[in-house]
């Protein structure tokens, strides 16, 4: 049972969840095939530097993969019939439970790539002036309209 489920008000429902992108893996990804690029380059060439240059790079990588991992698994967002209740951080846990009433807007930040892979930063904004920005969601745009469906009826 996540943090959303176990901090339901009495009689309230999720109506909808979000998570985080799969893109925050990207960057392990992406280093992972330099690491195999030098791996290969000292495979053809017998040159042992870049094999070892390959290993610090495979090391970070899984540093960065693991962390990217933890991200996920401990971030949650939800739409409830009451409120938007979003979790991040699994030792270090940032919280934020808005009243429905109380969302001023929900602002959606997206890169190019933002657009082409469908994920952004989402901006909660409550009455007050609180912003509170989340960033590598999937799908913004639909958590965006979710908020706003909520609010209109």
């Amino acid at each position: 049972m996540g943090y959303v489920d176990s901090n339901l008000l009495p009689g309230e429902a999720i109506t909808y969840r979000a998570k985080l992108h799969p893109m925050i893996f990207a960057g392990a990804g992406f280093l992972t095939a330099i690491a195999v690029g030098l791996f290969a380059i000292s495979a053809i060439e017998s040159a042992g530097g870049f094999g070892v240059a390959g290993a610090v790079i495979v090391l970070i990588a899984a540093i960065r993969g693991v962390s990217g991992f933890l991200r996920y698994v401990s971030s949650e967002f939800a739409i409830t019939d009451k409120r938007v209740v979003i979790k991040v951080g699994l030792l270090k846990r940032h919280t934020v439970e808005l009243l429905l009433t109380k969302v001023e807007t929900i602002g959606v930040d997206q890169t190019i790539l933002g657009r082409i892979f469908n994920y952004g930063t989402i901006i909660v904004t409550g009455t007050g002036g609180t912003k509170e920005p989340f960033s590598s969601i999937a799908n913004p745009l639909e958590f965006r309209r979710q908020v706003q469906a909520r609010l209109a009826g």
